[in-house]
């Protein structure tokens, strides 16, 4: 019998309280299609491409959870294969917390937020911290960023899944708003000039 990829998720208790609360025969016509999607496919670029801030979740070996925001330029976390994507592990507060509990436990989730489009993506998998593996540092540390690697961290992709937008506040970085309210001025400020070229022609 085929296991479906959701069960990552939807674990017996979870499809209990489905079924009290009148869910399961949503999912269940969606786990006979295979559950959520694992493969790498263009929405999920897309969010990759468009991803500066992530949050990564690990837990311990007796299953104490840690949630650690990772950012970077747009993009920064890569496409290794078909099924692994990775991001620099860039030096910060040296808890170690996340590198701790992968040494004991690979289960890792990824929790990507774009408020501005309001979509949110949800990643399982099992990850790795790789150490000492300049080629591969090169590869996923974004050019130019001002920060040091010591490491990797790769994700094997056991599932992902998009999630409607449903109260998610809508939200602008301030790189994208600078960027558009320098647009409006450049054009408030080329009209002004022709209102003054038509003005100086009209006297």
């Amino acid at each position: 019998m085929n296991v479906p990829s959701s069960d990552v998720a939807f674990t017996p208790a979870v499809k209990a309280v489905q079924t009290r609360r009148g869910s399961r025969g949503a999912y269940a016509a969606m786990e006979a299609k295979g559950g959520f999607r694992t493969a790498i496919d263009a929405r999920l670029l897309e969010a990759l491409a468009m991803a500066n801030s992530a949050y990564f979740v690990t837990a311990s070996a007796d299953g104490q959870p840690y949630a650690q925001h990772r950012g970077g330029p747009r993009g920064f976390i890569r496409v290794v294969d078909d099924h692994t994507i990775g991001f620099a592990d860039y030096s910060g507060n040296r808890q170690y917390i996340s590198t701790g509990n992968l040494s004991e436990n690979p289960q890792a989730f990824l929790f990507l937020m774009e408020y501005a489009h309001r979509r949110r993506v949800k990643i399982w998998g099992r990850a790795r911290v790789i150490e000492g593996d300049a080629a591969l540092n090169a590869k996923l540390m974004p050019a130019g960023y001002k920060a040091a690697a010591e490491a990797v961290i790769l994700f094997e992709i056991v599932a992902w899944d998009l999630n409607c937008p449903q109260h998610i506040p809508q939200k602008f970085d301030a790189e994208d708003v600078a960027a558009a309210l320098g647009e409006r001025d450049a054009r408030i400020a080329a009209l002004e000039a022709e209102v003054e070229r038509l003005r100086g022609n009209a006297q």
